[in-house]
């Protein structure tokens, strides 16, 4: 990775002539455990001359400023060199929890920041703060999620500058330091790009009340709701047959999320020849034999760029809404860990669906539906949002805040915690209700309380040590709560 404008401020001066550096300098990456690597021998040389040699530290220590980090295969050491290949700086990254055999919970640690003596007195050459940017997009790139360095308090002004944000006073080596945190926006940016824009879209158009944010729509005076989802068009284009099936995947799960009993589905598909809309139809026809659920209808138009939206019908007397939930419910995920990463969607659709059985299928669809034994008081399907878009929908359809407790969270063995929390799952089901409540019966599929709703706004993140982090800062579509008389039903 090089590093130019990160390192140097040009000065405009009179004539428009612009003074550039002398000399390139590039980031290096190498894994930490690798003794060998050059980078790494760079790296841990530089570290004793400065801070045991230098400034004392570890000195007491027989394995000098070397930890458990070092010998964790996931850790990473970032190194600086200039054009003729003097090391200027090095920076390591690892999880919090140097023991691999255990889940990386997307919890990492900044460390070992140390820039040469040679390099402090280069003019303009900034190379601590080009280590630590470049040290927050390989973790963000890694999936972290929560990403803080204990620094020298001399350097908290530094860290403070790159936008990150101080968390307390505390110790390293019997020295002063400070908890530093960088802010991640992975959540706020997902939620930004799929949901934040609905509020204003639909504002006066039918549909208010008890079911603000659902999945579907209860149709007035009957036991029928609808539910309706298009599918992107390059993905149509893309992945026809897949395209197809998730048409039917998305619909029946929200009729799932509304408890409602699926009854039928109508298809709207745009193709640019029959062969084409074959395809398209091919995998949506596979979906509703699969699910059990007949195509009473649609339209197909040729000749028209790809796209595909399928419409789904349900039934049940009492839609589960969710806008039921209240602060002080736990917050459960019922989720299919089978299956794997969709070829070419890796990390952004779990697909648990298209080798599961038809009984498994319906088993999912029907976990809170008219017949379940218990029904929560609120849910909603995760959809394009993730779990923690989706848990934030629910949340601000009720009224509440949510915490989620992310080691607490059912995942599949095969997916990182920020792509799990992020991605489209094959089915997954957030519920509220009160504690102790029973999970679910939904076939194949896992279930585990992962968190509660708060008296807050937003979304927030537990982790293992009790901290709160947030992941969402407030609503998520705008469309805001239901009336509270109306949820109070």
């Amino acid at each position: 990775m090089s590093i130019l404008d990160d390192l140097h401020t040009a000065d405009e001066i009179l004539g428009g002539r612009t003074r550039r550096p002398a000399r390139d300098v590039t980031i290096s990456e190498a894994p930490a455990v690798d003794a060998r690597h050059p980078d790494v021998v760079a790296h841990r040389a530089l570290r004793r001359a400065v801070f045991v040699d230098e400034q004392g530290l570890f000195a007491d220590d027989a394995a000098g400023d070397l930890d458990g980090h070092d010998h964790d295969p996931r850790a990473l050491v970032l190194v600086a060199r200039d054009g003729a290949g003097e090391v200027l700086g090095g920076v390591r990254l690892a999880p919090i929890d140097p023991d691999a055999a255990r889940p990386d919970q997307g919890w990492w640690t900044g460390s070992r920041l140390v820039v040469s003596p040679t390099a402090r007195r280069r003019a303009g050459v900034r190379v601590g703060a080009a280590l630590v940017r470049a040290a927050c997009a390989r973790a963000e790139a890694a999936g972290v999620l929560r990403f803080e360095a204990d620094v020298q308090a001399a350097n908290e002004t530094l860290f403070r500058r790159l936008g990150w944000q101080r968390v307390r006073d505390t110790a390293v080596a019997g020295r002063p330091h400070v908890r530093m945190r960088r802010p991640i926006g992975r959540f706020a940016d997902l939620v930004a790009a799929t949901k934040a824009p609905l509020g204003e879209l639909v504002a006066g158009l039918a549909g208010s009340g008890i079911h603000v944010g659902d999945d579907g729509a209860p149709v007035p005076g009957s036991d029928i709701v609808a539910a309706c989802d298009a599918i992107l068009p390059a993905m149509v284009e893309r992945d026809p047959e897949w395209a197809g099936w998730c048409g039917v995947l998305v619909n029946v799960n929200d009729l799932a999320a509304m408890g409602a009993a699926p009854t039928a589905l109508l298809d709207a598909v745009g193709a640019r020849d029959a062969s084409f809309a074959h395809r398209v139809l091919t995998g949506l026809r596979a979906a509703a034999d699969a699910y059990g659920v007949p195509v009473i209808g649609g339209h197909t138009q040729l000749e028209v760029p790809a796209s595909l939206a399928v419409t789904a019908l349900g039934r049940t007397t009492t839609p589960v809404p969710a806008a039921g939930g209240r602060p002080g419910m736990s917050v459960r995920l019922t989720a299919d860990l089978g299956g794997t990463w969709r070829p070419g969607y890796t990390g952004r659709q779990w697909d648990s669906t298209s080798r599961r059985s038809p009984a498994d299928l319906r088993a999912m669809v029907a976990a809170i539906g008219p017949h379940a034994a218990h029904r929560p008081a609120a849910a909603k399907d995760v959809s394009m949002a993730g779990v923690v878009g989706t848990l934030g929908m629910l949340a601000e359809a009720s009224g509440t805040g949510a915490v989620l407790d992310v080691a607490a969270v059912p995942r599949p063995a095969g997916a990182g915690v920020a792509d799990w929390l992020t991605c489209f799952p094959g089915f997954a089901l957030l519920t509220a209700d009160e504690p102790g409540a029973p999970a679910p019966s939904a076939g194949p599929a896992t279930s585990a309380v992962c968190g509660e709703l708060t008296d807050a706004t937003g979304v927030a993140l537990r982790w293992p040590d009790g901290e709160v982090t947030e992941a969402v800062g407030g609503g998520v579509t705008g469309l805001g709560a239901a009336h509270p008389l109306e949820r109070n039903r």
